[in-house]
């Protein structure tokens, strides 16, 4: 029986994840190493290979431990290129993942999701964001990312990252109230206050009741839940402080 918590089937995610962490590749194999990544300040090119390269070695080891890792691969081994260390973890992962029906029983960080497939969705996600952030580094104007890859990735940093993140790191917003949210055709609810943070999917209807309402196209509300867009890149009606105080909790559960 499928566990697809996600809008994406995991087929969809698994093919996906492997196309974007083969282009966030090209992309790096193709612009310096050295060049700053405007999105994650601080951080070249080079820095945010092996930042992805160490989350995929991170994935295999909780996949093929079965608990959380303390210790896995964080960086190329001695005679091996930043490149072939990244190479040799994606498509590892790749492979990890194939071997497995999502709907199986695998120890993951979110309680919902137990199964191989949230970790399909996770590095899919992951993979995603910092091929984006590679573009950016790289001088690519305008990203593009699939709609159906856009919603879900919505989906994932509501439910996932503010709905159960937060409250495992014990952050919570100041003010009550809740925040709707419209990418495409697809709305959710977060509510956010002193102690509480959760996040639904909803009928539009419903989102249209919160106190502040957020509405972007799926990519450009992906990238902003992200932070990897303005806070102003989306349109907000409402109170617009309730929803610059998720854009906030977002920024530290996502770091």
């Amino acid at each position: 029986m499928s566990r697809e918590l996600g809008t994406v089937d995991h087929g969809r995610l698994l093919e996906a994840f492997r196309i974007e962490a083969r282009l966030l590749g090209e992309v790096a194999h193709a612009a310096s190493p050295d060049a700053p990544v405007p999105t994650t300040p601080g951080w070249t090119l080079d820095d945010l290979l092996r930042h992805v390269a160490g989350t995929h070695r991170y994935v295999l080891s909780w996949l093929r431990r079965g608990r959380r890792p303390e210790q896995w691969q964080r960086a190329p081994r001695p005679g091996q290129s930043v490149a072939g260390f990244y190479e040799s973890s994606h498509e590892e992962l790749a492979a990890e993942l194939a071997a497995h029906d999502p709907a199986t029983r695998a120890a993951t960080w979110w309680p919902a999701d137990p199964t191989h497939g949230f970790w399909r969705r996770r590095a899919l996600h992951e993979t995603l964001v910092h091929r984006v952030d590679a573009e950016h580094a790289a001088g690519a104007d305008g990203p593009q990312i699939p709609a159906d890859l856009s919603t879900d990735g919505v989906d994932e940093a509501l439910t996932l990252y503010f709905g159960h993140r937060l409250t495992t790191m014990g952050l919570s917003g100041t003010r009550y109230g809740t925040v709707g949210f419209h990418a495409g055709d697809h709305s959710w609810t977060a509510r956010a206050g002193p102690g509480e943070t959760e996040a639904w999917r909803c009928a539009a209807p419903e989102a249209d009741t919160a106190e502040a309402v957020v509405t972007g196209s799926p990519a450009t509300m992906y990238l902003w839940l992200w932070g990897r867009t303005p806070v102003t890149a989306t349109h907000t009606e409402g109170d617009h402080e309730l929803s610059a105080q998720i854009w906030a909790l977002l920024r530290l559960a996502t770091r």
